[in-house]
Parts: C-alpha cells; structure tokens; sequence
C-alpha cells in the first residue's frame, strides 16, 4: 500500500522531479517568480553523466525510448538527466503557473537553470555528454557554448545551433496560424507574442483552443510527410496548451549561442569555442535543419572538434524523435554508441 504522502501526490509528482529555481533572473534581466525546473534520472549518481534535455512540446517521458540497458543511453552505465524545458508544461509554464504575461524564455535560460540543477542539486561538476534532438539539439550547442569546460562530448541531432531565417519564417506561419483563432496578429519573429496594439488576452475559449490547435499542427504537417504527419501532427496540436506552445516557439525562433558573452553575436566565434568532441546529426530530408546549416557549423569548429554524419532517413526531421522506424533508432544509437566508448 501507498503510504498517505504518496497518495496525496499527483502522478506527474511521482513521475518526474522538481527544482526549485526561486526568482529567476533570464537573460533579459526579467524575473521569473517562482521558478522550478522538471526533471528526472536514470541510473547511479556514481555513474559519468549525460544530458539529455527535452524538445519542443515534449514531455520528459518523450525522451525515453532513447534509454535503457540495450542502448548507448544504458543506466547501468551512466547517470542519465532528462530536463524539462521551460513552458512544456513539467517545468514552470503558462499552463501551470499564474504568472501571465509570461515572459519571453531563451535557449541561455534553459541552460543555466540546467546548470544550476546539476552543480546545486545534483552535484555534477562535469558531463561525459551532452545530447539531444531537435530543441534539445539546440540546448546542446548552447551547453557546448556557454560552459565549453563542462562537456566531454556533444552530440546534437536534427537541430541547430542557430535558428535559421528559413526556419524563424515557418515559426513564424504556425505562430500566426494559432493566433489567428484568437483573431490576433504575430509582432514578428522574436519581436512579441503580437502586433503593437492588440488585446494581449492570454485565456483561450474551447472553440479558439481546437480552432487554433487544429491549424497549428497541420502547419507543422506541411513540412513533413502527407497523410501521416496530417494526421499524427493535428492530433498531436490538441493535446497542448497554446500560450506553453508560443513560449516555447519563442525559444526557438530566438535560438543563437553567439547571443551570450563574450560572444557579443559572433557566430563563428562562439563556435569556435567548442570544446567539447561535437558530432552533428542532421537529417537528409529534414526541412527544418537541413543538412546544409549543419555542414556550415561544423566547418566553423577548431580543427579536430567538429565531425557530421547525416541521417540516411526518408523521416525528415522526425527521424531523430520518437521512432517512427528502427532502423533509424539503430542509426542514431550506433553513433552515440561509438563516441561513448571512445
């Protein structure tokens, strides 16, 4: 039987953990009340850890199918991290906070509350590795980046270290698609939830919810493969809360490691400064990173730091999310297989 306390507990409670980041400072000196970061381990704190930070709309539990004694993400082995990003609905979010209008959330903040939970509750001072898909591939780049001393490797798949225009301007049509139930209008990529003028009503009735949500996903659709994706990704969109969505979608869209000292926006300084053995994996028919972008951040690492290796996938950018086939699992866990036990 449950004991008393642990009845009194929700599930999510007792699926995942909390931090407690109290007043959080972001990187745009804005303060959020009350912080708390989501999170949830595998394996002996004893163990080299790894980091494996969450993806856009993706809950902790999403990360998991990458995990377990049969893969190179073995917790007999490694202490495995899964953090939640801001706004996913674990770790402080619209959806589950009273803090309205939220503020704007960068791949910086994530980070260095990341930080904060490893080296004051977790007690890591180092990570054999860091990994991640999509915008999670984005927070490795940006842990590569920010803390270059404390990551052996880093392995960032079907992501970027900088939001492309190409991709800010797809960001930009769910965005104004999901506004547009409310009959709002988007202020631009990385300029404001809306126009200059606009109510700025953050509550959602059912019918601008499901109107919404419903031309969200199929936005996301579009970009991916037809009938399937129409349908995964529509029912995907009505699962989600819309102002989680739009500040996690500002977090993408404003995506830049070289945004952060002692870069100053140098892009090719910040990537430089890699440290860290970095294996990029992009997609060769993924449209919102292709393999280009990636080719191009490689070529800006210090000689010896930067390797790419491309997905011989027809999954677009889902090849590196929840198996959509194993022979793309089997890929993507060789490589991390490989640099794991080097």
């Amino acid at each position: 039987m449950l004991s008393a306390k642990l009845q009194s507990l929700s599930i999510e409670q007792l699926y995942y953990e909390k931090y407690e980041l109290g007043d959080f400072e972001l990187q745009n000196h804005v303060i959020l009340p009350g912080a708390w970061i989501a999170y949830k381990t595998f394996g002996s704190p004893d163990a080299p850890a790894i980091l494996y930070p969450s993806w856009y709309s993706g809950t902790i539990a999403d990360n998991e199918w990458l995990i377990g004694e049969d893969k190179a993400l073995n917790p007999q082995k490694f202490y495995i991290i899964i953090p939640a990003l801001f706004g996913n609905g674990e770790s402080i979010s619209p959806s589950n906070s009273t803090i309205s209008p939220f503020p704007n959330i960068t791949v910086y903040d994530n980070v260095r509350a990341q930080h904060q939970l490893l080296t004051q509750k977790l007690g890591i001072r180092h990570l054999r590795c860091v990994t991640g898909w999509s915008m999670g591939a984005a927070q490795s780049f940006q842990w590569a980046t920010q803390y270059p001393d404390f990551v052996d490797i880093c392995v960032p798949f079907c992501g970027s270290a900088r939001t492309s225009i190409h991709n800010q301007v797809f960001l930009e049509g769910v965005k104004s698609a999901l506004l547009a139930a409310k009959g709002l209008s988007s202020a631009g990529s990385t300029f404001g939830r809306l126009e200059q003028g606009s109510s700025d009503n953050r509550t959602w009735t059912a019918e601008e919810r499901t109107i919404g949500l419903k031309a969200f996903g199929r936005g996301y659709a579009g970009w991916d493969l037809e009938d399937f994706m129409v349908s995964f990704w529509e029912k995907w969109a009505l699962t989600k809360d819309p102002e989680n969505l739009l500040v996690m979608l500002h977090t993408w869209q404003a995506g830049d490691v070289s945004l952060q000292e002692p870069y100053n926006g140098d892009f090719k300084k910040a990537m430089g400064s890699i440290k860290a053995k970095t294996l990029v994996l992009p997609s060769k028919t993924d449209l919102y990173f292709p393999p280009e972008d990636s080719e191009y951040e490689v070529q800006l690492m210090a000689p010896g730091i930067g390797e790419l290796d491309v997905y011989p996938s027809i999954w677009g950018h889902w090849a590196g999310g929840p198996p959509g086939n194993m022979a793309d699992v089997e890929w993507l866990d060789r490589k991390l297989q490989n640099l794991l036990d080097n």
